[in-house]
């Protein structure tokens, strides 16, 4: 019998969420198989097989949290077996399946249940995690519907039926019950017959959540704003953009000249470049630049390394491979971790201007913006629509001083409004 466990993730994360099991009781797996799928704080993790066999047993549902080191799984190895060889839980006839009495200790995933009409006997498949909540809430297994096409119950299945029932008998009490004449509360009347759904935040999203909380309760954190002229970086990629992406096969985006920009001001100012540990500073004398992608399961911060390095068709590159990571859940976890200062750009969806919350432990992260025509003065009698964006960047005054922070942001509105000082400055 062979155990299928948790394994070492990373320092820093101890333990991860179930978020889908790629095999199921009866399959037969092959050495190297991927089997699960493990949703952490940062990426997804999918976990394979360190010897070929039949699945015999899931200790873990969907949903369920597992620590590492934790046995999630059961193997009985076969020598000789095959994937056609191997029974599926699905296929048994009644009269060859274990009986309960059989096996107390072991935990089944296919339960018997009594036919509406005739002797034949049915065999319903759920995940532990679903009967252990039915078990729960003392609901039969064969009165929920389900919309899995091999007809296995969920977890979520047993929730929705238990809510439509919850339903139903809110609905009959209310029936039944005298008239009042003491009207209900405003708030009670708003949410007693209005359509509502409820649905489990992922683990990314409560770390998400929680980690913002904390740096708005660590860090004493002030947001200082400035518009750049974006006039000569327009002008620029017009005339450059298609040899570039002839030399590159990459397209030249505003990123690269914001990450060149940062890379210059950090170095001329470069406590934003730090962190506070206890009572030190560490300050780094290394650029790696968090580009803030947004994803489908919420924010997350990959890192283009060593940006001071690189060209920007290097920049551009890295945050192109990135950003595809990203949107297709394969970023691990060396592409989040370690970066110094972080840009998100919220112009993309529109944002003409924002306050970025900073990504701890780091303590500066520069906001961009949508690009908008407004008229500019240009001296005192002339007055033209230039391409404008409002800049911002969020800062921990525990370290980063106003003085500072601000000529930090000048610094870059200067470099990106004359883009050519890039290729001396970054």
């Amino acid at each position: 019998m062979g155990e299928i466990k948790v394994p070492e993730l990373a320092e820093s994360i101890s333990e991860g969420t179930v978020a889908q099991w790629l095999k199921q009781v009866g399959d037969f797996v092959e050495k190297g198989d991927y089997i699960v799928e493990l949703e952490t704080d940062k990426v997804n993790v999918e976990i394979t097989a360190e010897d070929s066999g039949v699945l015999t047993e899931l200790l873990a549902g969907e949903g369920d949290t597992v620590q590492v080191g934790e046995t999630i799984a059961r193997l009985e190895a076969k020598e000789g077996a095959s994937a056609s060889a191997a029974p599926k839980a699905e296929e048994k006839p009644a009269e060859e399946a274990p009986k309960q009495e059989a096996a107390p200790a072991q935990q089944k995933t296919v339960e018997e249940v009594a036919p509406q009409q005739g002797n034949q006997k049915q065999w319903l498949i759920a995940s532990p995690a679903a009967r252990k909540a039915a078990r729960e809430r003392g609901i039969k297994l064969d009165q929920v519907p389900t919309t899995d096409p091999l007809g296995r119950v969920r977890k979520h299945d047993i929730d929705s039926y238990a809510d439509q029932k919850s339903n139903e008998q809110k609905q009959q009490a209310q029936a039944s019950k005298p008239a009042n004449p003491v009207s209900p509360s405003p708030a009670a009347s708003e949410n007693s017959d209005k359509p509502v759904e409820r649905e489990r935040m992922s683990r990314r999203r409560q770390t998400i959540a929680k980690r913002l909380v904390e740096v708005q309760q660590t860090a004493a954190m002030l947001t200082t704003f400035n518009e750049v002229d974006m006039t000569a970086v327009m002008a620029l990629r017009k005339r450059r953009k298609d040899k570039f992406f002839e030399q590159h096969d990459v397209r030249l985006g505003f990123m690269s000249f914001f990450t060149k920009a940062v890379v210059a001001a950090l170095k001329k100012y470069p406590l934003l470049n730090a962190e506070i540990q206890g009572n030190e500073l560490l300050i780094k004398k290394f650029y790696d630049i968090g580009i803030a992608v947004s994803a489908p399961d919420g924010l997350v911060v990959p890192v283009v390394r060593d940006a001071d390095r690189k060209t920007f068709a290097g920049i551009e590159g890295s945050i192109v491979d990135l950003a595809k990571k990203a949107r297709d859940n394969k970023l691990a976890l060396k592409d989040l971790q370690g970066g110094t200062f972080t840009i998100t750009n919220g112009g993309v969806f529109g944002s003409l201007m924002s306050t970025p919350i900073l990504n701890g432990p780091q303590v500066g992260i520069l906001g961009m913006h949508k690009v908008q025509l407004r008229p500019v003065a240009i001296d005192e009698e002339r007055i033209e629509n230039r391409p404008m964006m409002y800049i911002a960047l969020s800062y921990d005054h525990r370290i980063v001083d106003g003085k500072e922070a601000v000529s930090f942001l000048a610094t870059v509105k200067e470099l990106l409004e004359d883009p050519e000082s890039l290729l001396l400055e970054g």
